[in-house]
């Protein structure tokens, strides 16, 4: 007989990790399967000096604070695995690692059987906490690429040293391109960076971390339907680093640092890329939202009469780099450019395809209303914008988990 689950949860990632610790408080019985082990996709989706973007104070989760005696550092990727694991074993959190869930299907008295590869189980309610972003996207024209070609992903790409000699491109310009492009040029690599066109931030402005001005403007907090322009929800998160002890980033200061920067790669032939130019927009695009934000601090600390450090220059704004070259150049050899390896920072995708529940819309884009589906007892949670701003980081998730679990306890368990 298969066994029968008040609630299940894939995924034991932050937001599964969560979700079980507040069920585990309402005394709800669960269970939590995992793909792989605890932390799966930070574990194997992020390279080696890999840091993440928030301070340390803004990655904790409910009932269990990120390395309080640090709290304005910046963790690495082995800091919060290390974390996730602690977090499961201190709380007892009965977690069923290395069970992937082939199936998930609504029976006929409303509720659901899940498949793995060992047995199906039943649950009254689902949680899908997998993530939004568990699967890098690489675009079709990659397969254009010749194979002798060492091609990866931000998903796939460790170290300098595993790559062979030569040149690097790296294709995107958000927060893991920088990243990549940066460990790089520290190596010693000759970079092409292939832009896109992302947002900055200061790392800090007028002595605070950008997050904690965020924070206390409610910035974060910043819902889905209050969005001027929707198709934000779908934006890169803004050009900013978590290394060297946390920093500013730029297209321009990459170009100081010796990156060549190149246009959006539209089309392949083979070692030949063709591209756009597109530069200088990204450079203006990017400084452009970077005023913007520092004006909307200033205007936050006039209104509440805040005291504050005097601005400083922005370490994103170095002297302008000679562009000509970049803005002219819409073919890139890469024999003659001498490189050997490619890696794409195109961003990630969720990989629903094991859901058999019609549950979204023509994109491949869960329908949900706050992570609360149609269907009685399905529910997403971890993904970008599922409540609001500040959903898809870790700051975010406890709240959009508590939500959810409340709404379990009180609709979903009481027969």
């Amino acid at each position: 007989m298969s066994p029968m689950f008040d609630v299940v949860v894939v995924g034991a990632g932050q937001a599964g990790l969560v979700a079980s610790y507040l069920l585990s408080l309402e005394h709800v019985q669960h269970l939590v399967l995992e793909r792989g082990d605890i932390g799966q996709s930070w574990r194997t989706q992020r390279w080696d000096s890999f840091r993440l973007n928030t301070p340390n104070w803004a990655n904790g989760l409910a009932g269990m604070d990120f390395h309080p005696e640090e709290p304005d550092a910046f963790a690495g990727r082995n800091e919060l695995v290390a974390f996730l694991e602690d977090y499961a074993r201190i709380f007892h959190l009965p977690i069923r690692p290395r069970t992937i869930v082939t199936g998930l299907r609504r029976t006929s008295n409303g509720r659901y059987a899940l498949r793995t590869q060992s047995e199906e189980m039943h649950a009254k309610a689902v949680i899908l906490a997998s993530g939004g972003l568990s699967r890098p996207r690489v675009p079709a024209l990659a397969r254009r690429l010749p194979d002798d070609l060492a091609v990866s992903s931000a998903g796939h790409y460790r170290n300098p040293e595993a790559l062979p000699k030569g040149a690097v491109l790296v294709v995107g310009s958000g927060q893991s391109g920088c990243q990549i492009a940066e460990d790089l040029l520290k190596a010693g690599r000759d970079v092409y960076l292939s832009v896109s066109k992302v947002a900055r931030v200061p790392r800090s402005y007028r002595g605070r971390d950008i997050l904690a001005w965020w924070k206390d403007m409610s910035f974060l907090d910043v819902k889905l339907n209050q969005l001027e322009d929707q198709s934000l929800q779908s934006a890169a998160q803004p050009q900013v680093s978590g290394t060297q002890g946390g920093h500013t980033v730029s297209l321009q200061s990459l170009a100081r640092d010796g990156a060549v920067l190149v246009g959006r790669v539209l089309d392949a032939d083979r070692r030949v890329l063709k591209l756009d130019r597109s530069v200088r927009e990204c450079i203006r695009f990017a400084d452009e939202k970077s005023r913007a934000f520092k004006a909307a601090i200033d205007a936050h600390i006039d209104r509440e009469g805040i005291e504050a450090e005097a601005p400083l220059p922005d370490p994103g704004e170095p002297p302008l780099p000679d562009l000509r070259e970049s803005d002219e150049i819409t073919n890139l050899d890469l024999s003659r450019a001498g490189v050997s390896s490619v890696i794409w920072c195109t961003g990630f995708d969720a990989d629903w395809s094991w859901v058999e529940v019609d549950v979204f819309d023509q994109a491949g884009r869960p329908r949900h209303n706050n992570g609360m589906t149609e269907f009685p007892g399905l529910y997403f949670l971890g993904m970008p914008w599922l409540s609001a701003r500040k959903s898809g980081i870790l700051f975010g998730v406890s709240d959009d988990a508590a939500r959810i679990v409340q709404h379990i306890r009180a609709h979903e368990l009481s027969d």
